[in-house]
């Protein structure tokens, strides 16, 4: 089939619902390039409000728009021209008075936006689904050959420059480019629809539809061998989190780095004191509360200073200058992410332009969601680990009864655990870890991790919390703890030896509680 080489655009398709740079697009095409323009609704009285000619849908179909605006474009004089192939459709072009549509510019009804609102209404989801906007997109994107189309705002500025270099018409490339883009706009446009008609329904969807944008390309992976980039769930753009962040000093994140503040940030959300939780590695190596930040910061850095370097620090309350200057003082990190970060605190970080700081603005809390697992050939979905534990929650299994002190230690432990690496054991005393064991296959080996850890900072683990995610399969990590003069364990319970691991709490006088709840993290 003979190409029509870079055709010139003499007639533009205008329907946008995002309407940011409409005015000024339609406005160069029209006076510069003489371009003729069709148009709809809003689009169309914001740009004959500007002084800008362009005919309504209706005349150029010479159909009414029918059913409160429901059907306007799905028309054969619309799509025929979208649809047209310029050297083999002109006969019957002719016999229905088609004329050829150049260039399409539309986005579409605000779907995403509107099931984002809290609150909305099954009934107003419904009436923003649109019909005839995603039609002509791919109507336009299928015919790229002939035929060019814009889905995005921030790409009029190119088009109009490439138009200016080519005498009014756009490169094969170009449209092509163009085309890839308008896909991927309906398809995450309709798996928005789909993901949230199965949620009204409680399903999962027979397909899993992506939800999520390229926010940036990545320089590489976990090693530099391994291509990587960030996409952001754009149902979630207003919350609290990592993809939210605004980035205010620093160099460009990597993939560690986003992976490792994503632990950070989500594990400090948990406390309602002011908290800091520091992370390498994907696993915290100090969490603390304290009386302010600073306090906090100073404790979780005491936890395990040489781990602490190069780390991640997350805070759940506004970053002040006092603490971003122990931290300057302190250590090198990589990130600092926190919910507000004062002026001061901005001028005293500045001066290390390397640390890349986030702020979320918002604490927000964590949130029922999915998470998702990339597997050879697959993916693994399951739910957030949200699960909460409070002291009305806990069963002592032990002949001694905990104390206040010893229920609120491990209340702090479990906490931690949580974010901790399986298999996964935590030390803690007066809300501040000091020990951890993460990672390991198997628990008595965290366990033994966890108290050197504790020995190689100089801790006293008299009277100290053990926390674990997963059940004790034997009493040998329990005996272990006591060793180091353990008094109390929070554990999941649920082994077919839990008698045999009680009895060893028994023999050693600690306080042992289950939550009937897991943590595994992996």
């Amino acid at each position: 089939m003979a190409q029509i080489a870079n055709p010139r655009i003499k007639r533009a398709l205008v329907s946008v619902s995002n309407k940011e740079g409409i005015v000024e697009f339609c406005s160069t095409l029209s006076k510069d390039f003489g371009v003729e323009i069709i148009s709809t609704g809003g689009t169309l009285k914001a740009l004959i409000d500007s002084g800008i000619k362009a005919i309504e849908i209706s005349q150029y179909t010479g159909f009414p728009e029918i059913m409160d605006g429901r059907v306007k474009t799905l028309h054969p004089k619309v799509h025929g021209g979208i649809l047209s192939r310029r050297e083999m459709d002109q006969q019957v072009m002719k016999e229905n008075a088609i004329e050829e549509i150049d260039l399409v510019v539309v986005n579409l009804y605000p779907f995403i936006e509107t099931v984002a609102k809290e609150g909305t209404a099954l009934e107003e989801a419904i009436e923003n689904i649109d019909i005839g906007g995603p039609s002509m997109v791919r109507s336009a994107a299928k015919n790229n050959l002939y035929t060019g189309v814009i889905v995005e705002p921030e790409d009029y500025g190119n088009i109009l420059e490439e138009m200016k270099e080519n005498k009014g018409s756009l490169t094969l490339e170009t449209r092509r480019n163009l085309a890839a883009k308008a896909f991927s706009h309906t398809a995450n446009y309709d798996s928005a629809i789909s993901n949230y008609l199965n949620r009204q329904q409680d399903k999962n969807s027979k397909f899993l539809f992506g939800k999520y944008e390229l926010r940036q390309e990545l320089r590489y992976g976990e090693n530099p061998h391994q291509s990587a980039a960030f996409y952001i769930d754009t149902s979630d753009i207003t919350g609290s989190s990592i993809s939210a962040a605004k980035q205010l000093q620093g160099k460009e994140l990597s993939y560690n780095n986003i992976a490792d503040t994503d632990a950070a940030y989500e594990c400090v959300k948990t406390f309602d004191e002011p908290a800091c939780v520091i992370v390498k590695h994907a696993n915290p190596c100090g969490i603390a509360l304290g009386n302010n930040i600073l306090d906090a910061y100073q404790r979780a850095f005491a936890s395990d200073e040489t781990s602490a370097f190069g780390g991640i620090i997350a805070f759940n309350q506004s970053l002040d200058d006092e603490t971003a200057q122990k931290i300057i003082d302190n250590q090198f990190v990589e990130v600092i992410i926190a919910p507000g970060v004062t002026e001061k605190a901005r001028d005293i970080l500045a001066s290390k332009e390397n640390i890349r700081l986030l702020d979320t603005e918002l604490l927000g809390e964590a949130e029922k969601g999915s998470k998702l697992l990339s597997v050879n050939g697959g993916l693994l979905v399951q739910d957030n680990d949200i699960a909460v534990i409070t002291e009305q929650d806990l069963k002592v299994v032990s002949e001694r009864e905990p104390s206040p002190e010893e229920i609120k230690n491990c209340l702090f432990a479990w906490k931690v655990c949580k974010f901790v690496k399986s298999n996964a054991i935590v030390y803690t005393k007066d809300n501040q870890t000091i020990g951890i064991g993460a990672g390991q296959m198997s628990r008595i080996d965290s366990a033994k991790i966890a108290a050197s850890k504790a020995e190689e900072r100089g801790f006293n683990t008299k009277e100290c919390c053990m926390a674990s995610d997963a059940f004790f399969p034997f009493r040998d990590g329990i005996d272990a703890a006591a060793k180091i003069g353990i008094t109390s364990v929070i554990q999941p319970g649920g082994s077919m030896r839990d008698q045999e691991v009680i009895d060893a709490a028994n023999e050693a006088n600690m306080a042992m509680v289950f939550t009937g709840v897991r943590h595994f993290r992996h």
